[in-house]
């Protein structure tokens, strides 16, 4: 578990495999407590005291290297926790930065199970200034999901001998049972990020595949609700876009300037209804740069669009868990919306099951026909239901339904899942599903697939297989399924050390093993491979790793193999540096016309330079360059991508973003079939971010490529030698306004 994902747990006991869990009754307050009382020579007088913290790293079970300690209690409104943190003069790590954006950082979290099933809990977690970040954990899906954002408040004090942080958590802000007497999960943590530590309290062990089954009992909530629970964004956004048409092409103008509404209801506290009117579902922030080119499969971008990865966990099954492979299947990929009219969604929790239902329109997919009547079939009509049923502990099972429908083509998606829990460290997880595909020409598809996995985590050993069969008639248009027609076998193992050094946290080796073919029987890919990593404090990792592998490609059977290694080091609180490099025989899957695919060699690295000169400010360089080649030595292509970033936060609402982003594409037209493309993009963002409801965007783009209009022959659209056209340039403007009632 990554401090990123707030693996921050927590410990008020030990805790070991099979023993009760720690109890913890909060008192009733009539007033909120104030930061001042816990500073030093103050006087805590609110709250339940908790202390007794352990490291879930790097010391499994010893105790917090330094002194920790909270303060509990709640009003009719909202739970306050108080984190009293001591630490060596000028050791902590803390900047005034964004929301989110405490990765670096020394922090606290608070881990709420609100309806005590050990399957979901909430994160709220803070810096010692109090920047915010908040994520949700899900039982089987990995990480946690840091797309979760609420309202809270929060506030934080550096003291001399450490610093104080104040949390209040609305019970607004949080989806429980409807009863008067209310019992949680509950879990408080800390994280030295210096040190490589993560204690928490109740002591959360690695010996253990679940740390969500190890929360404390939280007791003694009497008459809480989130009452009457309304919520209420409007919002108001205004584009003008100056814009290349390659089909004209000409330059063209356009302005835009929309207002909508999102709207969300919580019913009973438990269930919570969100509809999203005239939507402005354009992304804030960028994709981070990702090598495209000669990748034979398509390549994987996360959502960004707060309407669509907000309580996106609930619409997860199984087959997403990937283990060492990566990237892996998922059956909703929201990215595959691209501008909707409306949306509606609702998630939730009723006794035992897990609900989430979404519907939302869509506009036709780039390049099919658009049909004029009657008019609303120029949009695509969307559905996506989920249903899991919870029991025995951590166990489950689970249906999913996806449908989408454009004019008289269609696509529905069925699946059904169960996850089941063997004991504390092995999970058995399997997956049914079935498609059905009518074309625009009338033309029917369908086919099944299936998936299973078997997982142990602990401490020292790890292992992970799975099974995936996609048929060649299965089809999921709103999903992510690279590929189709396989059977895969997959393996992976490791085993880590965790010598009792200061420096050396742990070292390991691990080894993966890869099979796959084709519903004929023949022979499609192979793969194994071994590797080895260390963790030494100051956030300092080291790996390297080789594989050899196999596959068939249009028909022909290549041999690669990849030699890799890398770093990553945040040793000094002002720098962080990470690269890697890897050599790999591969294939040109793209060659030049008349050419066929040929095995070719590929060289790849990449460098990051973080600078932190000042709390308030954040510079990241970024560059990663990837060649192919023939075997020979001739130069295939050349890729080079260049990212600068930088950040100043003047307040912790008011910041400023600028990036420059450079990729460029040199290649031998007589060897592969890629366009000599360079692109330069400039991009300013002034966001002032009261909380996730209430911001206002200030940005500005400009795109810049090595195109121009050649009007002696046409127009027609050339090459040029430099990035000098201005291609897309664009000012925004977006206001939003939380009201809650």
């Amino acid at each position: 578990m990554t401090h990123r994902g707030f693996g921050l747990c927590l410990c008020l006991s030990i805790l070991c495999p099979g023993a009760e869990r720690p109890k913890l009754a909060i008192p009733k307050t009539s007033r909120a407590p104030r930061l001042q009382e816990y500073l030093p020579g103050g006087n805590p007088s609110v709250g339940a005291l908790v202390s007794g913290f352990r490291q879930r790293k790097p010391g499994d079970g010893e105790p917090v290297t330094q002194e920790t300690s909270a303060w509990l209690s709640y009003d009719d409104r909202n739970l306050y926790v108080i984190f009293v943190c001591k630490d060596e003069p000028g050791q902590v790590r803390a900047r005034m930065s964004k929301r989110e954006d405490i990765d670096s950082d020394d922090s606290v979290a608070l881990i709420l199970d609100t309806f005590h099933d050990r399957q979901r809990a909430y994160a709220f977690a803070s810096n010692p200034l109090g920047i915010q970040g908040d994520a949700i954990f899900t039982e089987g899906q990995g990480a946690p999901d840091p797309s979760f954002d609420t309202l809270w408040y929060s506030e934080g004090r550096l003291t001399p001998d450490g610093y104080v942080v104040w949390m209040a958590i609305p019970f607004k802000s949080l989806r429980f049972r409807d009863r008067p007497g209310q019992s949680w999960g509950i879990g408080l943590g800390r994280a030295i990020v210096r040190r490589n530590e993560f204690s928490t309290w109740p002591y959360m062990t690695l010996r253990m595949e679940s740390f969500l089954q190890q929360l404390a009992d939280l007791e003694g909530f009497d008459g809480i609700s989130s009452g009457r629970n309304l919520q209420f964004i409007p919002y108001a956004a205004f584009a003008h876009a100056r814009f290349l048409d390659p089909q004209a092409p000409a330059i063209r103008k356009e302005t835009d300037s929309r207002a909508g509404l999102d709207a969300k209801a919580v019913l009973r506290d438990a269930l919570t209804f969100d509809v999203t009117l005239n939507p402005d579902f354009s992304q804030v922030e960028s994709d981070e740069p990702q090598v495209t080119v000669n990748r034979r499969f398509e390549v994987f971008f996360p959502e960004r669009r707060p309407f669509f990865i907000e309580n996106a966990g609930f619409f997860e099954t199984p087959i997403t868990t990937g283990g060492a492979f990566r990237p892996s299947p998922r059956l909703f990929f929201s990215r595959r919306i691209v501008n909707p009219r409306f949306g509606a969604r609702m998630t939730g929790k009723v006794g035992g099951w897990v609900l989430g239902a979404l519907v939302t329109d869509d506009r036709p997919p780039p390049g099919a026909p658009a049909p004029s009547d009657p008019p609303q079939a120029n949009r695509a009509a969307i559905g996506v239901a989920r249903a899991r049923r919870d029991f025995a502990g951590q166990s489950s099972v689970g249906l999913l339904v996806t449908s989408r429908d454009f004019a008289s083509g269609s696509n529905r998606v069925f699946s059904f899942d169960t996850r089941l829990r063997l004991n504390p460290n092995w999970i058995l997880s399997g997956q049914a599903l079935r498609s059905y595909t009518t074309g625009q020409d009338g033309k029917r598809l369908s086919g099944p697939a299936y998936y299973a996995s078997l997982e142990h985590t602990g401490r020292h050993f790890q292992y992970f297989s799975r099974y995936l069969d996609f048929s060649p008639g299965f089809r999921s248009e709103l999903g992510f399924i690279p590929r189709v027609d396989i059977r895969t076998a997959q393996h992976y193992a490791s085993y880590s050390w965790r010598p009792e050094g200061r420096r050396v946290l742990s070292f390991g080796a691990g080894a993966k093993a890869l099979l796959n073919w084709d519903h004929t029987g023949r022979l499609q890919d192979w793969l194994y491979g071994a590797g080895f990593d260390l963790e030494l404090s100051g956030q300092t990792n080291i790996f390297a790793g080789h594989d050899e592998a196999f596959e068939v490609f249009q028909g022909r059977g290549f041999r690669r193999n990849v030699a890799a290694g890398g770093f990553r080091t945040e040793w000094l609180k002002w720098l962080s540096i990470d690269g890697g490099g890897e050599r790999e025989v591969t294939v040109n899957y793209f060659p030049a016309a008349g050419l066929a695919p040929f095995s070719a060699s590929s060289i790849a690295a990449d460098a990051g330079v973080t600078l932190r000169p000042a709390p308030r400010i954040r510079f990241g360089q970024k560059y990663v360059y990837s060649r192919l080649e023939t075997r020979q030595g001739t130069s295939i292509f050349n890729n080079h991508i260049f990212r600068s970033k930088l950040n100043y936060q003047f307040t912790r609402p008011l910041s400023i973003r600028a990036i420059l982003d450079y990729n460029a594409v040199v290649r031998n037209e007589q060897l592969v079939a890629l366009a000599h493309a360079k692109r330069l993009t400039a991009d300013i963002l002034v966001t002032y971010l009261v909380n996730p409801g209430t911001a206002l965007y200030v940005g500005y783009t400009d795109l810049y490529e090595n195109l121009d209009i050649d009007r002696t022959m046409g127009p027609v659209l050339i090459r040029t030698a430099s990035p000098s056209r201005s291609t897309g340039r664009q000012f925004f403007l977006k206001l939003s306004y939380l009201f809650r009632f």
